[in-house]
C-alpha cells in the first residue's frame, strides 16, 4: 500500500481520507474519519472508543456494516502508518444510515454527490498530471507555462480553457488586472525574477493579481507555484499543511502585504517534490479551497 493513491474529501472542514483499491477498482473509506464527522469529535481516543463500542452494537445486530469493512493501512495521527478500519462506498452509505438526525443525512447527501461536475471532471485531470510526461514538457515560471496548466485542467471543460480572459472580471470586491493591459501585465510579470524564496512568491502574488483566466486561476496558479519551486530550490509546498481559512485569509492580504503568505508557505515547503501522495494530497486542498468560494 505503499504506493496506494490516496484522497482527501472535506465534509463541514473535515478530512474524509480514501484509498485506492486497483485490483478491484473503488475507493475505500476511513470509517474512523466517517466516525468523527458524524459525531462532531475531534478527539482521536474518543472517536476509535466510539466506533469501538457502535461496532460491538452493530454486530450483535448482524448489520453488515461491520461484515464490509476490512483493514487496510493509512496515516494515523502518530504519524505512523497503521491499519484501520475501511469501508467502500456502499458499505459508507450503509454505515450513515446507522446514524440519526440531519447532519447524517446531510452528510450522505454530500456522500453521493456525483464528481461529474466540472470540478470532479479537472479534478481527476489534476490527479492525473502527475503521471503523464506532459507535466516535464509545461514552461516553468512563464506565463505559456500557466496556460500550459489551465488547458490541461480545464481542456474539455470550459471554452476558454487556456485562453487569456478578454473581459474584466472581481471577486469579494476586488478588481483583478484590466483585461485591456493585460497582456502587457502578463508580460512585465513573466520577466520577474525567480532565484530566491521571496522572488518566486512575489512573482506568485502579482500572477494571482493578475488572474489572467474566467475561472480556474487558483488551482492551476497553486501548481504553477509549486513547479516553480521544484525547479528553483529543489522544494515544493506540502497544502495539507495550511488550513483553508488561513489561505484565503493571506491571498486576500497579499495585494498589499505579502508577509503572512510568505510566512505560511514557508512553514509548509517540503523536499519531497517526487513523492506521489505529497501531489495528490496537494491536490485534494487546493481544490478544497475553491470550494464555495
Amino acid at each position: 500500500m505503499s504506493k496506494a493513491k490516496i484522497s482527501i474529501r472535506f465534509f463541514d472542514d473535515r478530512e474524509v481520507r480514501a484509498v485506492w483499491d486497483e485490483e478491484n477498482a473503488k475507493w475505500w473509506f476511513s470509517v474512523l474519519d466517517i466516525v468523527a464527522v458524524l459525531t462532531g469529535q475531534s478527539d482521536y481516543a474518543k472517536t476509535r472508543n466510539y466506533w469501538k463500542y457502535f461496532k460491538n452494537r452493530l454486530r450483535k445486530e448482524n448489520s453488515q456494516v461491520v461484515s464490509a469493512t476490512t483493514q487496510l493501512k493509512i496515516l494515523a495521527p502518530d504519524g505512523k502508518n497503521r491499519f484501520t478500519d475501511m469501508l467502500d462506498y456502499n458499505g459508507i452509505i450503509a454505515l450513515g444510515k446507522e446514524f440519526p438526525g440531519k447532519k447524517a443525512n446531510r452528510f450522505i447527501e454530500w456522500f453521493t454527490y456525483s464528481d461529474e461536475s466540472i470540478d470532479g471532471k479537472s479534478k481527476s485531470k489534476a490527479y492525473a498530471l502527475f503521471e503523464s510526461s506532459f507535466i516535464n514538457s509545461i514552461e516553468v515560471g512563464t506565463t505559456k507555462g500557466l496556460q500550459q496548466i489551465h488547458a490541461y485542467l480545464f481542456g474539455g471543460l470550459y471554452d476558454f480553457a487556456g485562453q487569456i480572459r478578454q473581459k474584466n472580471i472581481s471577486k469579494g470586491g476586488f478588481q483583478f488586472a484590466v483585461s485591456r493591459f493585460l497582456g502587457e501585465t502578463l508580460t512585465q510579470f513573466e520577466a520577474m525574477p525567480e532565484t530566491t524564496y521571496d522572488e518566486i512568491v512575489d512573482k506568485y502574488v502579482e500572477m494571482n493579481i493578475a488572474h489572467p483566466f474566467m475561472d480556474g486561476n487558483g488551482r492551476s496558479a497553486r501548481i504553477w507555484l509549486d513547479l516553480i519551486l521544484k525547479k528553483r530550490l529543489q522544494k515544493c509546498v506540502d497544502w495539507s499543511q495550511i488550513s483553508k481559512q488561513d489561505y484565503m485569509n493571506a491571498m486576500m492580504q497579499s495585494p498589499v502585504n505579502s508577509d503572512l503568505l510568505r510566512e505560511l508557505l514557508k512553514n509548509a515547503l517540503t523536499g519531497k517534490i517526487n513523492d506521489r501522495e505529497m501531489y495528490m494530497k496537494g491536490i485534494d486542498y487546493s481544490y478544497y479551497y475553491e470550494e464555495n468560494n
